[in-house]
């Protein structure tokens, strides 16, 4: 079993916050932070199924909104784009989207066994590339979706998606970070922000 951390930091992706205070806006007025990732900040929405995100990513602005981002069961459920509202300290602007809840992957559920070997294989693919620096995560994905299948059916199909929507968008994959994957109240296991900028 791989440490996660480890793998983390040996990609240069350590845990990372963003520092940036929640936007001044009228639709994040008085919202409680639910949490925060390096480019984004989750608050409460009027309805308990959802939630705010406030993005500061251009990765994760396209991956939630462009017209050719992947979708399916394995990626979240947008409803509302509501545009700049502001800038992070990072010179990025800030974008408020509307957005289903999702939740932390439940350990023994079968959403974490998933997500446990879709790292693994990643990680292992990653390792395998490792003389390509900062690509080896984009082309370990490549290889993933190419070579034998090592996940269900509908999950392979996403990181299909993935890997074209990260090739088109010159973004790398992030989904070592348990953070990054989570899971629907169904159980369904879901990339919620598995790519950054490079």
């Amino acid at each position: 079993m791989i440490d996660i951390s480890a793998a983390r930091q040996a990609l240069g992706r350590a845990s990372i916050r963003l520092p940036d205070p929640v936007p001044d806006h009228p639709l994040t007025r008085g919202r409680r932070e639910l949490g925060r990732g390096e480019y984004s900040i989750v608050l409460e929405a009027d309805s308990p199924e959802r939630v705010l995100k406030v993005v500061s990513s251009p990765a994760d602005y396209f991956l939630y909104t462009a017209d050719d981002r992947p979708v399916g069961p394995h990626f979240p459920t947008v409803f509302s784009d509501h545009g700049t509202i502001g800038r992070a300290e990072s010179g990025y602007p800030f974008h408020l989207l509307e957005m289903e809840k999702l939740y932390p992957l439940e350990p023994g559920s079968e959403a974490a066994a998933l997500a446990r070997e879709l790292v693994e294989a990643y990680w292992i693919g990653c390792q395998k590339w490792v003389q390509l620096g900062s690509n080896m995560g984009r082309i370990a994905l490549y290889h993933m979706v190419q070579g034998p299948q090592v996940v269900s059916d509908s999950l392979h199909t996403a990181l299909r998606g993935l890997s074209d929507f990260i090739e088109e968008y010159q973004v790398l994959p992030d989904i070592l970070n348990q953070d990054n994957i989570m899971m629907r109240r169904d159980g369904t296991l879901v990339f919620s922000d598995p790519v950054f900028i490079g």
